[in-house]
């Protein structure tokens, strides 16, 4: 097992899952305080990496696309510091990052998992009930109804109507954009067919207008991941995703690389696995350093 402890979060990996819990200083993003624990399995992952600095580092998973509702909710939008899938690493624990990343590259090349986009999520969203928001309201999800609820920054023809509250059935959509400069960002939700240009997020009702004065703001993008990972037919995808054989490998754009490891920890099954790991160096299908990587992995589980 891998593990790097920081103020920023503790990150464990066992050789299936990668497991993410947030520090609990004040320092730590709203976003990723509220989001909790996240347990990535192997299988989501597209890459990992770790990026030395002056004073320390960044340790970072690269998801397969469409693998998690949080990063489908922020469509790439989500800053460093909000990031749940980003560690903040000091800089006498380099090392460590850097024994994190070859564990779990190791595993990734064992294994052969598809870098491509997955067909569903293979990541739960955020646990329900969960609430965020700011600006001119907050959004609350339950796992069935949304419901907004204005503040007296909000509107008139938002405060005057009162709260909002539909059930996630007649979603047909959810788009979340922080507030960037001087232009307001907002939480949308749409519902049914869109036959009409929506209004300014200000003046409708099924959309928080968010003014990027407060770091919770980014709390909406929860609210949007849970209801994307409930939208009619999320489930159905997720659990057709959920068996990799059914997800179709890309192309391969490099050296070919090994067939998966053995499902268990057999003796005899691992000594196969080391001769045909050498079979495949002579024949020039492996590097010599992707050799050394797949054959320190396999002797580990010896």
């Amino acid at each position: 097992m891998a593990e790097i402890i920081q103020r920023d979060g503790t990150w464990t990996f066992d050789g299936e899952t990668v497991r993410i819990v947030p520090g609990g200083g004040k320092g730590i993003h709203p976003l990723r305080q509220e989001l909790g624990e996240r347990v990535v399995p192997l299988r989501a992952l597209a890459g990992i990496s770790f990026e030395p600095g002056r004073k320390g580092g960044r340790l970072r998973l690269r998801l397969r696309d469409g693998a998690c509702p949080v990063l489908r909710a922020a469509e790439g939008r989500l800053k460093d510091a909000s990031d749940p899938y980003q560690l903040a690493v000091e800089k006498d624990r380099n090392g460590v990052a850097e024994y994190f990343v070859g564990e779990v590259r190791n595993a990734l090349l064992i294994e052969q998992v598809p870098t491509g986009p997955a067909d569903g999520f293979l990541l739960p969203g955020p646990a329900v009930p969960v609430a965020g928001g700011g600006g001119d309201g907050t959004a609350s999800f339950d796992g069935e109804t949304i419901r907004l609820t204005w503040n007296w920054k909000a509107e008139e023809v938002k405060s005057s109507a009162g709260p909002v509250a539909f059930p996630v059935s007649e979603v047909t959509g959810v788009h979340w954009m922080p507030a960037i400069g001087l232009e307001n960002g907002h939480l949308r939700f749409v519902r049914g067919a869109a036959t009409a240009p929506a209004p300014a997020a200000e003046f409708d009702p099924y959309s928080l207008d968010l003014w990027g004065l407060s770091k919770k703001e980014y709390t909406a993008a929860l609210v949007a991941a849970a209801v994307l990972a409930r939208l009619p037919g999320a489930a159905t995808k997720e659990a057709g995703a959920a068996r990799p054989a059914e997800i179709p490998a890309p192309a391969p754009a490099g050296p070919a690389t090994p067939a998966p490891a053995p499902p268990s920890d057999d003796h005899d099954a691992l000594l196969r696995r080391l001769r045909e790991l050498g079979e495949l160096r002579r024949a020039g299908i492996l590097t010599d350093d992707e050799f050394t990587a797949a054959k320190q992995a396999v002797l580990k589980r010896l």
